[in-house]
């Protein structure tokens, strides 16, 4: 008897952690508009290092990546031209290794900058975390930082 009511117990405690988990509004991806999805995609996967995923339109102007468990971002191919973007509109992507991101910048000649536009410099937050700044195929900004909390 003491078998059945702890199954019951552990049943009805994933059925109500099932029905919070969709209660809950949370981030599901965030999409850009790109010139030249062939060329944003290499700077995605090579550059900044993160898994296309499969997506569903299969025509060429799309690529989904990973970039956190139930997080995408989709790279949309269609803008007419490059636009300039205020670096305050970012992406960021945490790695594990800063110090190694940035040799693979400087191997791939990609330019890098700090918070204040210094080309080739890092940023230390107030908080002790690290950053720097690079800018994709289409100018969209995208922080770097060492925040592994």
């Amino acid at each position: 008897m003491k078998v059945i009511y702890t199954l019951l117990f552990f049943a009805f405690a994933l059925n109500l952690q099932a029905q919070q988990k969709n209660t809950k509004v949370h981030l599901n991806h965030t999409a850009i508009y790109v010139v030249d999805v062939a060329k944003s995609g290499i700077f995605y996967s090579t550059i900044i290092g993160i898994d296309s995923i499969p997506e569903p339109f299969h025509d060429g102007k799309h690529i989904w990546y990973k970039t956190a468990d139930h997080a995408m971002l989709h790279v949309i191919q269609g803008a007419v031209q490059k636009k300039e973007y205020y670096k305050n509109q970012h992406t960021c992507f945490t790695v594990p290794d800063f110090n190694a991101f940035i040799a693979k910048l400087k191997a791939a000649n990609w330019p890098y900058e700090d918070l204040k536009g210094t080309k080739d410099a890092v940023t230390t937050r107030v908080d002790g975390i690290h950053q720097i700044w690079v800018q994709d195929p289409d100018g969209y900004w995208i922080e770097i930082n060492d925040d592994n909390y």
